[in-house]
C-alpha cells in the first residue's frame, strides 16, 4: 500500500485563481448613457456630479437619489479632480461597514489600492490573520472544512502502518466538498470590516504540507490559499441592497465608467493551520 505523497493539493474550486476574465473584473466598459439608463445611476455623490464635472452644494441634492436628475451648478472640475473627490467620499462612506476590530482599517487601504494600484494584486498580513482565525474558530461539525478534514484523517489513516494511503486521497476532497469554504458572511462581518472587504470568495486551494503519524496520533499541516476579487459586476449594482448606498454607486462608477476605469484587483489570502487527532 502506497502512502500519500506530500505536499499534496487535495482541493481546488471550479473557479480559477487569477481569473481576470470574471465579470466583476471588468472596468471602463460603460458609458454615461448606459450607467443612467441600465443601472439608474443618475445621482452618484453628495459632493460631486461626475456627469457634469461640477462640485455639488447642499441645494443640488435631491431628497432621493432615485427620484430626479438634478445637475450640480457649482464649480467646474476635471475628471482627475472628480475621481479624487469620489475616492475621498468612497473611503468616508466605508466606515459604516467597518466600525471596530483589528480589520476595520482594511477597507480604506483597499480603496486606496484601487485608486493607485493599477489593478495589481493586494496582500496584507491582517487578511491572512483573519483567514486563519476564521478557520481555527469554525468548529461546526457539519460545515467546517478543518473539522471535516480532521474526521477524514481519523477514518482513513492506515494506523497499522502509520500512513495515509494514496488510494484514499479522494476522501479528503469529498470531506471538504461537504463543508463550507471560509467566507466572511457572519453577522459580525457586517461591522468588523471583513464583510465589505472580502465577504464571499472566488477561488480556494487547500494543500496538505505535511502529515506525521505516530503512536496512534497524527498531526497534519494544511495550507489554505484563498482569492477574492475587489470589484463589482452588473448583478451587484442592480440589487437594491447594494444600489441604495452611495458607497456602492460610487464604487461601480469609478470602476465601470469609461471616463474613469479604475481597475479592480485580486485580493490574496493565505493561512497555514495544524489539524491533530487520535485513533478512534
Amino acid at each position: 500500500m502506497t502512502t500519500l505523497q506530500l505536499p499534496c493539493t487535495i482541493f481546488k474550486t471550479k473557479q480559477w485563481m487569477d481569473d481576470y476574465g470574471a465579470k466583476d473584473m471588468r472596468c471602463g466598459d460603460l458609458t454615461e448613457a448606459q450607467l443612467k439608463s441600465q443601472y439608474r445611476l443618475d445621482y452618484i455623490s453628495d459632493r460631486v456630479d461626475p456627469w457634469t464635472l461640477t462640485r455639488r452644494s447642499s441645494m443640488d441634492r435631491p431628497q432621493s437619489m432615485f427620484c430626479c436628475n438634478l445637475r450640480g451648478q457649482g464649480e467646474k472640475i476635471t475628471h482627475q479632480q472628480c475621481a479624487a473627490m469620489l475616492f475621498d467620499e468612497f473611503r468616508s462612506l466605508s466606515r459604516k461597514f467597518s466600525l471596530y476590530g483589528p480589520y476595520s482599517h482594511l477597507i480604506e487601504k483597499m480603496i486606496s489600492h484601487m485608486q493607485n494600484g493599477n489593478g495589481t494584486p493586494f496582500r496584507d498580513m491582517s487578511l491572512d490573520r483573519a483567514l486563519k482565525e476564521h478557520i481555527i474558530r469554525d468548529n461546526s461539525q457539519e460545515n467546517s472544512t478543518r473539522v471535516l478534514l480532521q474526521k477524514a484523517f481519523e477514518d482513513n489513516i492506515e494506523w497499522e502502518n502509520n500512513i495515509y494511503p494514496s488510494i484514499e486521497k479522494a476522501k479528503l476532497y469529498e470531506a471538504i466538498s461537504g463543508g463550507k469554504l471560509p467566507k466572511f458572511d457572519r453577522f459580525q462581518d457586517n461591522f468588523n470590516g471583513m464583510g465589505i472587504t472580502v465577504h464571499d470568495t472566488w477561488a480556494t486551494h487547500i494543500t496538505i504540507k505535511s502529515l506525521h503519524i505516530d503512536n496512534n496520533r497524527y498531526r497534519a499541516v494544511v495550507h489554505y490559499k484563498v482569492q477574492d476579487h475587489f470589484g463589482l459586476d452588473s448583478d451587484d449594482i442592480t440589487k437594491t441592497k447594494f444600489s441604495q448606498f452611495h458607497f456602492f454607486r460610487i464604487w461601480f462608477v469609478l470602476q465601470r465608467y469609461n471616463q474613469f476605469g479604475f481597475k479592480p484587483f485580486m485580493t490574496n489570502m493565505e493561512a497555514t493551520v495544524e489539524i491533530t487527532g487520535t485513533r478512534k
